[in-house]
């Protein structure tokens, strides 16, 4: 199951949505990612650039796909290259698709080697006025270093000045946030997965475990079931540990009387799930940790009322905050006359709660979607609340991962 057999149906699919999405006489151009290096000669694990997974289905390095939707010669509309599988590199590496698997995969007819890139590409920009180019946008990460598609097009834009050049992210950050039935049910999976991982932490988690037994647990499960393992690093933190809320050092002791939060998520299919709970090591929560626990519960389900059709990540959030202050207030943390002698807005509010409510979920983690988009039927979201009391040393979060729907949404963790 490590590598998840997919209806090339869907991507079929995904590559004709966006060509309606592109201007005429367009190519479209989306190379994989890079292989990383860790140390010396070796690498770290592979994962597949989402857009071109979303429209190819290969998990392979050295891909690229070329899409010219209304090119004439209907050999050349599509065109998926591979890494040419020759006999020394699959005794070092292991196997390597052959075109055959490549088209089986993706649903493309035309699947050529990368020795042929060059020459294709020159024919094809011979025809395309607009060039898609696939660079990173996200608003919360600029990485240090250029990705694949960024070296590309630079060096695409030198060779070829006079055409011109479209932004291809806006167009898959579209396409990407409403899913499919067949992505609906990857991640349904992934769920259920991830929380097979979290009974079974249940049924393990005593004092004086370290927090990456617990990893360990979790990772047993997710790999006993053919998942290549964690969405994202796992967050396993016991203690003042869920004060951090990146926390992944997972080198602690839970100790008697702690609470330990998890935050973690397989990946089926390259589509993630994304769980947090909060757990009393020793099976009883004190009585301060009961009130803490269910306050969070409350907002829990208040927030995830909220996540229907014309709702934002913005507005739900915005909604969270404000019955937040009265969960804060019940709790004792401050009172309503601080809360209106405060002077920067919200100040005392992100004392206790310094993180978003949802982000939106799909082959990545953090998926990609705007946090004023609408909600509309077919979009995946986290939801995710959380109180952290730093002079208590006490941090609560609970997360699971909503389907939006017609009738309002579906919690996919409790199916």
């Amino acid at each position: 199951m490590r590598n998840v057999k997919i209806d090339p149906c869907l991507f079929s699919e995904n590559r004709k949505r966006l060509a309606t999405h592109m201007k005429e006489q367009s190519l479209a151009i989306l190379h994989s990612n890079d292989e990383m290096i860790r140390s010396a000669d070796q690498y770290f694990p592979y994962r597949q650039h989402a857009d071109l997974f979303y429209l190819t289905g290969i998990n392979q390095e050295r891909t690229v796909l070329l899409l010219a939707p209304d090119h004439p010669e209907s050999s050349m509309r599509e065109i998926l290259f591979i890494r040419n599988a020759d006999s020394k590199l699959e005794t070092w590496e292991g196997h390597k698709l052959s075109q055959d698997e490549a088209s089986a995969i993706s649903g493309i007819s035309q699947v050529r080697f990368i020795s042929d890139f060059d020459s294709a590409l020159a024919t094809l920009m011979q025809y395309a006025r607009n060039v898609y180019v696939n660079g990173p946008e996200n608003t919360k990460f600029i990485p240090e270093i250029p990705c694949r598609n960024l070296r590309f097009a630079e060096e695409l834009k030198k060779k070829y000045p006079a055409h011109a050049y479209e932004r291809l992210a806006p167009v898959m950050r579209e396409l990407r946030m409403v899913k499919s039935p067949w992505e609906i049910s990857l991640i349904e999976c992934a769920c259920r997965i991830t929380r097979d991982g979290f009974f079974r932490v249940l049924k393990c988690l005593r004092p004086g475990m370290k927090e990456y037994e617990v990893e360990a647990e979790i990772t047993h499960e997710f790999i006993r079931q053919g998942t290549w393992g964690h969405a994202f690093p796992p967050i396993i933190a016991s203690g003042s540990g869920a004060l951090t809320l990146h926390y992944i050092s997972n080198d602690r002791t839970c100790n008697e009387g702690d609470l330990l939060l998890i935050d973690f998520g397989t990946e089926y299919g390259n589509y993630a799930s994304d769980c947090s709970r909060t757990i009393p090591v020793n099976g009883r929560f004190t009585l301060r940790q009961k009130q803490v626990y269910e306050s969070v519960l409350r907002l829990f389900q208040y927030a995830r009322s909220l996540m229907v059709p014309g709702a934002s990540i913005n507005k739900v959030h915005e909604a969270v905050c404000r019955r937040m202050e009265t969960e804060h207030i019940r709790l004792g943390l401050y009172t309503e006359e601080d809360l209106r002698k405060q002077e920067k807005e919200s100040f005392l509010l992100q004392r206790y709660y310094m993180h978003g409510t949802s982000h939106f979920l799909g082959l990545d983690v953090h998926d990609v979607g705007l946090k004023d988009e609408e909600f509309r039927p077919g979009m995946v979201l986290t939801c995710e609340p959380g109180i952290y009391i730093r002079e208590e040393q006490l941090g609560i979060r609970l997360e699971n991962d909503i389907l939006i729907t017609e009738q309002g949404n579906r919690d996919l963790m409790e199916d």
